[in-house]
């Protein structure tokens, strides 16, 4: 599923009794604005009881990431419902964008608690700037300096097809 981040900015449509009617913004991942749009008609008719009908959109706009190649600690909080009730967590990716964070969110939820997108509701990400602040240990041996992956089994592709004895992968 390919996320973007979107700002969409609402309000409810004038009337005579309030002619200049609160703006409410909310920072949505989405496949696409359409989408971003009905997500954002959702949480608004649950946190402010503005629904559709009663209400516009005044702007739609794509976050961009300001720094995509820097890798990042993300936390999110979620509340998910599950087949046994609603539940809220706190989960830290590692990753360079926001979304690439909220996306690993979305298969990791998958995998582990069978959670769908539509069950699943992003209350908040920021990112983790002190490496005190980090509180999973998943995350935090990643920040270690100097950290280093092995390769054990190396296999040397410029020898030929056909050889009289195994290759050597221990290097």
């Amino acid at each position: 599923m390919a996320l973007k981040e979107y700002q969409v900015v609402g309000r409810k449509i004038p009337t005579e009794h309030e002619p200049v009617p609160k703006l409410f913004r909310m920072r949505l991942f989405a496949p696409n604005a359409s989408v971003a749009k009905s997500r954002y008609w959702y949480f608004l008719k649950m946190i402010n009881k503005v629904k559709k009908a009663t209400g516009e959109i005044v702007a739609v706009n794509e976050i961009k990431e300001a720094r995509p190649l820097q890798p990042k600690v993300f936390g999110i909080w979620i509340r998910y419902d599950s087949r046994s009730g609603t539940h809220n967590m706190y989960k830290e990716y590692r990753d360079t964008t926001r979304v690439g964070a909220v996306e690993s969110m979305y298969a990791d939820m998958a995998a582990r608690h069978r959670a769908r997108f539509r069950s699943i509701r992003i209350l908040k990400v920021v990112t983790v700037e002190k490496k005190a602040d980090v509180r999973r240990n998943y995350v935090k041996q990643l920040l270690e300096p100097g950290l280093k992956f092995p390769l054990p089994h190396r296999r040397d592709f410029g020898s030929k097809l056909f050889a009289a004895q195994r290759p050597n992968t221990f290097y």
